[in-house]
């Protein structure tokens, strides 16, 4: 315990205070001796970590329990990892400052359940870089997390539609063309779609009376 808490750079009595609260997992032991090991090691840093950061013991906790229920990366990557994504492996001090305030046990739940955030012992996986910073800028810009995150989801049902019309096309009109050449077509037409549909949306926002919104983009 001495030697955990002085690499920790904290105090036994604290060290003992985290055992107690059920922050830190309990130590292996061997007849009278406890031994711990990296894992523990990294529980006290990342706590240390977030508690300069604001977050409370009693937050903290909270965010650990949500982290352990999570699924792991293997589960989320399922059969691969994804071919045009980039994977990011996050502490969970590093995720706080992306999002710095809003990373709570309930925004934290959403992105695991969602498929965003995986576990990887004690290392957070973001499935996406480009979702991660994209999410990050829309939280700098005012936008709450967990909003971004129900948006998240509602997206990926109509993404989830796209993908399967693609995909039904491509299967009859075009199953000896290769797929890396097919890929970039479909995202060029959802892109160009949705740039128009935004002209549009916003275009009705400028002409409705008193600048008040339409009830399309209300819903």
């Amino acid at each position: 315990m001495e030697e955990l808490a002085q690499e920790a750079g904290i105090t036994v009595r604290t060290l003992r205070f985290y055992r107690e609260r059920g922050l830190i997992p309990p130590p292996r032991r061997e007849g009278r001796i406890t031994w711990y090991d990296s894992h523990h090691l990294a529980r006290l840093r990342t706590i240390t970590g977030l508690l300069e950061r604001g977050h409370t013991l009693n937050g903290i906790a909270d965010l650990a329990a949500t982290f352990e229920s999570g699924r792991d990366v293997a589960e989320v990557l399922g059969l691969g990892e994804p071919t045009e994504e980039t994977p990011v492996r996050l502490t969970p001090e590093q995720l706080a400052d992306y999002f710095e305030g809003e990373v709570t046990p309930e925004n934290l739940a959403t992105a695991l359940d969602l498929g965003y955030l995986a576990t990887d012992g004690d290392e957070i996986v973001h499935i996406s870089r480009r979702l991660l910073e994209v999410s990050a800028e829309l939280v700098s810009e005012g936008v709450p997390l967990a909003t971004v995150l129900s948006t998240g989801r509602r997206i990926r049902e109509h993404a989830e539609a796209l993908a399967e019309i693609f995909v039904r096309v491509i299967q009859v009109h075009a199953a000896d063309s290769p797929i890396e050449k097919l890929r970039p077509l479909a995202r060029a037409v959802v892109d160009a779609e949705l740039s128009m549909a935004l002209d549009r949306r916003l275009r009705e926002s400028d002409d409705a009376p008193d600048g008040r919104r339409t009830g399309a983009e209300t819903e």
